[in-house]
């Protein structure tokens, strides 16, 4: 059995001179959730409409379940891609119950009621069948429409920013939820988001695009340590670009510190430096060091802070520490490199 669900081929989608996808390659494994991750205009939400079958591609080919549903000679309608989608506003039928909705999709049979009712327990909905959309909160109606798209079994479901219209307290247990039904159900899923935070803790591999193509596809984690280019590694959370040598016994060494290096550049580089990779400590009045740096600002969240600084060299950087006592805007501080640096050629 071929255990590549998604697979998407050299395809581009102009609209007019604009060229929102182009040379495209993604693929996705069966039971994967993937994220599709990139700012505004950078072409997810055309990727995910071509996958869907609401838009054609101009070259290329897509296949979903080891069938292709778009190419030359092949363009199948969106109801015969074996697609589940997921809308950014939900799209429930205001006229029709939970239970309603989610039969929408199914065809008359045997099973349909027992396969409703299974998709209820799945989305913990089981005691909200009759009830209508406008009687439920923003995070039932979110699994109503997760609901919908599961029931028919489809090869893959497909979300469009399914997050966007909740508030932030209610933003992170939802996601949760979403990721328990898809995985309860054994779904491969693709969604759509410009939120760091949502692809890195939902998504087993972030796809992140730019400029109408994926530049990076990895697991959260090597995406976040390991960025591919710099534009990466500053989309994809905060990031320190120090300047430095690159030696070919594989090490960093700069005003800061000499970490190992990753990246195959060396000499004259800059690397790309993590926060939580910046160790602080306070000074004494008049202690001198190799590396001292004064601190300009703090911002708390409680698990962790957030500390800018500012080298005595000139340079303004980021460090991130754990939730205790923090430091004081003006204070003197010390700063040593832990774990590992990115390097990539000097701009």
């Amino acid at each position: 059995m071929n255990d590549l669900m998604v697979k998407i081929s050299n395809v581009s989608r102009n609209y007019g001179p604009v060229r929102a996808v182009r040379d495209l390659d993604l693929s996705l494994r069966r039971g994967g959730i993937m994220a599709l991750l990139g700012p505004s205009g950078c072409g997810k939400t055309t990727t995910l409409r071509l996958l869907a079958g609401f838009e054609t591609p101009e070259s290329g080919e897509i296949e979903i379940g080891g069938r292709p549903v778009a190419g030359p000679g092949v363009n199948a309608p969106p109801e015969k891609r074996g697609v589940g989608m997921v809308f950014q506003d939900y799209a429930l039928f205001p006229h029709l119950t939970v239970r309603g909705n989610v039969a929408y999709g199914l065809k008359n049979g045997k099973r349909r009621s027992g396969r409703i009712e299974e998709v209820l327990a799945l989305a913990h909905l089981d005691n909200l069948g009759d009830r209508m959309p406008h009687e439920l909160s923003g995070g039932q109606q979110q699994r109503v429409a997760l609901a919908r798209a599961l029931a028919p079994g489809p090869d893959v479901v497909l979300l469009d920013e399914p997050f966007s219209n909740l508030d932030a307290a209610l933003r992170a247990r939802v996601r949760a939820e979403t990721r328990d039904i898809l995985t309860d159900a054994g779904a491969t899923a693709i969604f759509v988001t410009h939120d760091q935070e949502e692809a890195l803790s939902l998504a087993d591999e972030v796809a992140v695009m730019l400029d109408g193509t994926v530049v990076q596809s990895a697991p959260p984690e090597d995406l976040y340590h390991r960025p591919a280019t710099r534009e990466v590694a500053e989309f994809v959370g905060e990031a320190n670009f120090v300047p430095g040598t690159a030696d070919e016994s594989g090490r960093f060494l700069c005003e800061l510190g000499n970490v190992p290096a990753c990246g195959a550049c060396v000499g004259h580089v800059e690397a790309m430096l993590r926060p939580e990779a910046l160790r602080l400590r306070a000074l004494a009045e008049g202690e001198k060091v190799g590396a001292g740096a004064t601190v300009l600002a703090r911002e708390f969240y409680g698990h962790d802070q957030l500390i800018k600084l500012r080298l005595d060299s000139g340079p303004v950087l980021c460090s991130r520490l754990g939730g205790g006592p923090g430091f004081r805007p003006g204070q003197r501080v010390s700063v040593e490199l832990s774990g590992e640096a990115v390097v990539f050629p000097r701009s």
